[in-house]
């Protein structure tokens, strides 16, 4: 890594896509040495500039320059199956000229390509086992690498890159819980300039300062993700207060403007009054009548300015809390009774080999959190219970109306509108009916005709959320699988809000534990090799992963 200062510096980039979409405006930010969290709202950008700072996307208007090398992790990590893993990690060339000279081929390129990188094996295989990965030989192919592994793979080609500037978009995404602990050790060594996009609590709390990406301009918040919740807390509190301040001034200029209303009002009449009795001479009369529609008009200009500035003061501080809307909803109909069988599984053998022994229950609301290692079957477990999966053996039998959500959401139609998707799930209820209803999903007005394909990841988590929960008949069983992925923060709390309201039996597979624990877990439940009970402690600490 080079001794240079690193920084990356963009000066009034504009950005937008081929149809004519902004993205970026302006938009200025500068980022030095140390660990930046880049968050912000599904769509404003986070990911479209990370690739315009690495170069896979060109501003429109507006320079970006970075000071030193770059090292990116875009969110969806794509490898070819065929290529080996010392091929991913950059060093194939380099290797074949070690094991040549090693084989006493000492030729003038061979000493070129391999350079002063004498222990390069080491290395890689050191950097291979920072991130849990020592198993894996440096000859094999990515094709026998799971999706985890692949993201891994990537990483460490990155950090045996040793580049200046090292940029992450959603690393998390499709980690289990050790290689994510794994991902947080290497995020929490680092030091050179970082900057990474995530949904990730844990990964944000070991960030050195928080870039909040919002309409266009970041705000800089110094510290990790805890000490950012607690300044904007802190904010939004007195945001909140000006409102309230703002709103009493503007109903005070209201009556002000009011009460001077109907004093020029007695002016008026008494001024025609004395007119109409001609007790002074006609032109002293004029004169008054002149001077007092003077003075009326000054007055009421004056009250109809404070007014107008009353309620500017309004905006800007309503301006100023944030619009991170809550869904709040009311579902009665997915109330399950406390040990009513809800699910009945009998010595289940799914397709990928993972058993569930004996009989299994779930009964009442219970809320249950499938955890496990990536591959081990939790998906498959998932859709086998929804009848989208034979399994080998065995029978998986629901005893309510169940509903399953997807990783890809593929549940949604993207050629429909939202109120056309939630129609279909629900086919008896008026289209008034779903509007309001749809209404609580923050999808008011003209966002209910918007077509699915063109909603952000978290309006078509929100929109197949609202599918799933307003269907007919209302599912007394709801299966999730890993839905935090992809999510910003704000939408995994909209998430969190509307599964409060739910009160049938839930059971969610998940990497995210703080989102688990925020449902109100009530059984965790692991899937390796065969399922059994395991505890909240044991899943944070991932133990059964070692």
């Amino acid at each position: 890594m080079s001794h240079a200062p690193t920084h990356v510096t963009c000066s009034d980039v504009s950005f937008e896509w081929p149809d004519g979409t902004p993205v970026l405006d302006g938009f200025h930010w500068a980022v030095g040495p140390g660990r930046t969290g880049l968050i912000g709202l599904n769509g404003c950008g986070k990911s479209t500039l990370l690739k315009l700072v690495a170069g896979e996307l060109r501003p429109t208007t507006g320079q970006i320059s970075v000071a030193g090398s770059i090292g990116y992790l875009p969110q969806d990590v794509t490898l070819a199956t065929g290529a080996r893993v010392d091929e991913v990690l950059g060093i194939r060339a380099t290797r074949a000229a070690l094991h040549a000279i090693e084989a006493g081929e000492a030729t003038e390129a061979n000493f070129a390509a391999l350079g002063d990188d004498w222990d390069v094996e080491e290395r890689a295989l050191a950097t291979l086992d920072q991130l849990g990965l020592a198993g894996i030989d440096l000859d094999r192919t990515v094709g026998e690498l799971s999706g985890g592994e692949g993201v891994l793979l990537r990483l460490a080609a990155l950090l045996l890159a040793r580049p200046d500037v090292l940029l992450l978009d959603e690393p998390t995404n499709n980690l289990d819980l050790r290689a994510r602990r794994r991902l947080y050790a290497a995020v929490a060594s680092w030091t050179g300039v970082m900057v990474l996009v995530s949904h990730d609590r844990e990964l944000l709390d070991r960030v050195d300062q928080i870039a909040d990406l919002r309409d266009g301009e970041v705000r800089w918040y110094g510290g990790n993700f805890a000490d950012y919740e607690d300044m904007l807390a802190g904010e939004q509190e007195a945001a909140e207060r000006m409102v309230r301040v703002a709103e009493g001034d503007v109903q005070r200029q209201k009556r002000e403007l009011a009460e001077a209303q109907v004093k020029l009002a007695r002016r008026k009449r008494y001024g025609q009054k004395m007119y109409e009795n001609k007790r002074e001479p006609k032109i002293v009369m004029g004169a008054r009548k002149r001077a007092a529609q003077e003075s009326a008009g000054k007055h009421r200009i004056m009250h109809a300015e404070k007014l107008t500035e009353a309620r500017e003061r309004l905006d800007q501080a309503v301006e100023a809390v944030r619009d991170d809307a809550e869904i709040r909803i009311d579902l009665p109909a997915t109330q399950v009774p406390p040990g009513r069988r809800v699910l009945t599984a009998t010595d289940l053998r799914l397709a990928h080999g993972a058993a569930v022994a004996g009989v299994w229950e779930v009964r009442g609301p219970e809320r249950i959190a499938l955890v496990g290692g990536n591959g081990s079957g939790k998906t498959t477990l998932l859709r086998t219970i929804a009848g989208l999966v034979p399994p080998t053996s065995g029978e998986a039998l629901t005893h309510v109306p169940t509903r399953y959500l997807p990783q890809r959401l593929d549940v949604l139609d993207d050629e429909s509108t939202v109120a056309e998707n939630v129609a279909r799930f629900a086919p008896h209820a008026t289209n008034n009916v779903i509007r309001a209803r749809l209404a609580h999903f923050l999808f008011r007005g003209a966002r209910a005709d918007r077509a699915a394909g063109t909603l952000s990841g978290g309006e078509r988590f929100r929109a197949a959320l609202a599918a799933l929960l307003l269907a007919e008949p209302a599912p007394q069983l709801l299966m999730l699988d890993e839905p935090t992925n992809n999510l910003d923060l704000a939408s995994v709390r909209q998430l969190t809000d509307a599964l409060e309201s739910y009160e049938g039996a839930l059971l969610v597979a998940s990497h995210d534990v703080p989102f688990l624990e925020s449902i109100g877990i009530t059984r965790w439940l692991l899937l390796d090799g065969e399922l059994r009970s395991t505890t909240a402690e044991e899943v944070r600490e991932s133990r059964w992963e070692d």
